[in-house]
Parts: C-alpha cells; sequence; structure tokens
C-alpha cells in the first residue's frame, strides 16, 4: 500500500512539474525565448518515464521494506526543489529555453552553485527507488542518468556562454 502511493505521490510531482513547465514554455516563448538541445530532450522523458516503470516492475518482482529514513531525505529534496522552481520563476523548465540577452540567475541555490535542480535529480533518482530497496533501478538509472546529464549540461552551458 506505502508503495502504490509513494509511486503515485512521485508521478503526481511529475505530471505538476510538466504542468509548470508548459506554462513556464509559453511565457518564456512569448518573450523571444528559443529552445535548445531539442534533440536529446525525448531521451530525458524516455528516461524518467523507464525509471519509474523499473521501480513498479522491481517491487511487483522482488518487493521491498519501507525506509522511513530514506523518506525523510526525499521529501528535503522535494522542499529544496521547490526553492530552485520558485528562484527561477517563470523561466524554470526541463526544457533547455533562453530569452536572448538574459542574465544567469543567481539567487536561491544558484547563489551557491550552478546546477541546483540537476543536483536535486541526481539525488533523486537514487534515493526515490531506494526509499524501497530497489537496488537495480537506483544502480541502473543513476548510471543513464549521469550519462544524460553529461550531455545536458554540455548543452547547457554552451547556451550560457552564447
Amino acid at each position: 500500500m506505502y508503495f502504490i502511493l509513494f509511486t503515485a505521490f512521485i508521478i503526481f510531482l511529475r505530471l505538476l512539474e510538466l504542468a509548470v513547465a508548459n506554462k513556464n514554455e509559453k511565457w518564456v516563448r512569448a518573450q523571444g525565448g528559443v529552445e535548445y538541445g531539442q534533440k536529446h530532450y525525448p531521451y530525458i522523458v524516455l528516461l524518467h518515464t523507464l525509471f519509474i516503470a523499473s521501480m513498479i516492475v522491481e517491487y511487483i518482482f522482488k518487493g521491498g521494506a519501507f525506509n522511513y529514513s530514506l523518506l525523510f531525505i526525499f521529501l528535503l529534496l522535494v522542499i529544496f526543489k521547490v526553492w530552485v522552481i520558485v528562484s527561477l520563476g517563470k523561466f524554470w523548465n526541463t526544457k533547455i529555453l533562453r530569452v536572448p540577452g538574459s542574465a544567469f540567475i543567481k539567487k536561491g541555490p544558484y547563489k551557491f552553485f550552478k546546477h541546483p535542480n540537476y543536483f536535486v535529480v541526481i539525488c533523486e533518482i537514487i534515493i526515490i527507488p531506494m526509499v524501497f530497496n530497489l537496488y537495480f533501478t537506483a544502480i541502473i538509472f543513476t548510471i543513464l542518468n549521469a550519462l544524460m546529464l553529461t550531455v545536458r549540461i554540455r548543452e547547457e552551458e554552451k547556451v550560457w556562454a552564447m
């Protein structure tokens, strides 16, 4: 029962993030924003979809004990991600969008390091499956996410160097 509720919560959060991203994308494009990294974006969507599917399949076949400590850490990550999203405001997105001439935002967690959103995603990919001791999903998707982020961050750095 806990697994179903937790997974539903994860899916709800992802859909909420996509809704915010879509709303923000419309605003950014209305400001003349340009999208970059379109080639790799479908792979990011696929990676995150397969991540949730892998958790479900692994749980069905293996089961897993509920870890309250890791749930608490996950909830802290949710709070941190909200801080990231609020700090970027209408510029936060799951895509790489840039309004020509706009400056890199340096408030909130962006005052302290360059890619706090990716820090949260890295932690989520590890912590979310580990709430139920789903080691396979945590390991495989941490590796796949690391590969994806090397492409993603490289592309984003090029955009912000313009």
